[in-house]
């Protein structure tokens, strides 16, 4: 599934390789995989359609943060400087709950613990997919492969 291969994906820029392998728990590649399970629910769930991103889900949380008065936030981790720092309290107010909701049960955690991974993983995760200040477009599978992984 496209949730599970940007899961990877972002485990991977994340450096969460080394304890997210066989027997991790969920705690060492959970970043990669909370973001990956929270954009797949973004893309399969309707979230990001509502909120103007087509099917692109990462560019859809981005316009929900955005909306949300995270706007700043959300820009410094697309631009080149300091990657500005989110709680999760901001993340679960910014994201539809059903999002959430389904994003947390995929990886198994509640979702406050889900919303707070999300918080911690985010601004690297979208400062290492927005190379030189873009963001990618497109599908997951297009991001995944804008990156040549």
């Amino acid at each position: 599934m496209a949730g599970n291969d940007l899961g990877s994906l972002l485990g991977g820029l994340l450096g969460g390789g080394g304890s997210g392998g066989q027997g991790g728990g969920g705690q060492g590649g959970g970043a990669g995989n909370i973001l990956g399970a929270l954009l797949g629910a973004l893309g399969g769930g309707g979230g990001a359609q509502a909120a103007g991103g087509g099917n692109n889900p990462l560019g859809g949380l981005m316009e929900m943060l955005t909306k949300s008065g995270l706007a700043d936030h959300a820009k410094s981790w697309v631009g080149t400087g300091d990657n500005q720092a989110v709680s999760g309290a901001q993340i679960a107010q910014a994201l539809p709950d059903d999002a959430l909701q389904k994003a947390a049960a995929q990886a198994g955690v509640s979702p406050e613990e889900a919303a707070d991974q999300i918080a911690r993983a985010l601004p690297t995760a979208v400062d290492k997919l927005s190379p030189g200040g873009r963001l990618p477009t497109g599908s997951l599978e297009d991001i995944i492969k804008q990156q040549n992984l």
